[in-house]
């Protein structure tokens, strides 16, 4: 079994008309539980919960210092390769796009983390485009005992493996894993998804738990909001996190909340997510499950951000670039992911937590 008969069982779901029998009364009775199951969850994200969103950050609130403390972990993204073999209507990376490609060498790969370790970072993300013929696993795996020379926790985003090709990974020295399913809508992910491994629903759907399998020490999943309507994508990332964090005991579960942002595809968001939306996903989230990690991008506005760690936010980037090579090939410009909003340092971010009354974390574990 996988989480793919789960999604089954509720893909049909008339989530709209559920919505339209939701009183207030069902959210306080929800919001009065000390556990809550999925429906209790799919409650909090219906618009009768709009109302009550003051009474869920309080008790959010509570629970995240309850089970996290006044810390949040502080990591940034490097991106090692932007080729990709996948055609993504909402992707600046898609094959289909005439970008400027590059691939950094295992010196530039150095180099870059020598740039990071100097800001105080000891977590990195490595990304790639997804494409095996131009960033194989051994090519991936070098590159992380590179990084590895410099940093407590070495986390991966890049295209699905095969649970040995993770265990591979892990040997050279990945903890994390970061893999979003972007749209759990499979209808939709069919047409967002044009050509390209990518296009097979399924497989991308059972890489956390093949990562868990491999024990992988933190798994991080998400959708990319905007893709479809957002209460019930927020609902099956739960239900997906859920069963991860269930199911695996010794993996660590972390959920992020990623909007669509500008970037060179030109694409347009199927459906409006606004800062209330945004709010209400991560109270939702933190209710339903206390001991989830919450992970906040600087896709948002520095503002937003600043205002949304004490609702249940535990990790966030700082210093980020998304082009491949950011931070010392900036003088051979190549194609950026997307559009930063916060474009802090982490000096800035850090400065910012402390004032906040909020421990900034570097390095979690040895």
């Amino acid at each position: 079994m996988s989480f793919y008969e789960t999604y089954k069982e509720f893909c049909k779901f008339e989530f709209d008309e559920y919505f339209k029998k939701i009183t207030s009364a069902d959210v306080l009775r929800a919001l009065a539980k000390e556990k809550l199951d999925y429906m209790d969850f799919l409650v909090l994200l219906s618009p009768a919960a709009k109302a009550h969103l003051e009474d869920m950050a309080q008790k959010a609130h509570k629970i995240t210092l309850q089970h996290f403390g006044r810390t949040v972990l502080l990591y940034t993204p490097v991106y090692l390769s932007n080729y990709c073999s996948n055609y993504c209507v909402y992707c600046s990376f898609s094959a289909k796009n005439k970008i400027q490609r590059r691939q950094l060498s295992f010196e530039q790969a150095e180099e870059e983390a020598k740039e990071v370790f100097k800001t105080g970072l000891r977590h990195v993300l490595l990304l790639t485009g997804e494409s095996r013929a131009h960033t194989p696993v051994e090519y991936i795996a070098e590159c992380v005992r590179i990084f590895k020379k410099y940093f407590s926790s070495v986390a991966v985003e890049i295209y699905p493996l095969d649970v040995d090709e993770y265990k591979t990974l892990i040997d050279a020295g990945v903890d994390s894993l970061t893999i979003y399913q972007e749209v759990y809508n499979e209808e939709i992910y069919d047409k967002l998804h044009i050509s390209g491994p990518k296009k097979d629903y399924r497989y991308r759907m059972d890489a956390p738990e093949r990562a868990c399998k491999a024990k992988m020490f933190s798994v991080n999943i998400g959708a990319l909001l905007g893709l479809w309507e957002w209460r019930s994508e927020a609902f099956f990332t739960g239900m997906h996190a859920s069963y991860l964090q269930d199911k695996y005991l010794d993996t660590a579960i972390s959920v992020s909340v990623p909007r669509v942002r500008p970037n060179l595809s030109g694409f347009k968001p199927l459906c409006n997510v606004t800062d209330s939306d945004l709010v209400q996903i991560i109270l939702a989230l933190r209710l339903f499950m206390p001991r989830v990690g919450i992970t906040l991008s600087t896709r948002e506005r520095a503002s937003l951000r600043d205002n949304l760690i004490k609702l249940g936010v535990t990790r966030m980037s700082a210093g980020v670039s998304t082009e491949v090579g950011g931070r010392t090939l900036a003088e051979e410009k190549s194609a950026a992911q997307f559009e930063i909003s916060d474009k802090r340092s982490v000096a800035e971010i850090t400065q910012m937590l402390k004032a906040s009354g909020y421990q900034p974390v570097f390095k979690d574990w040895c």
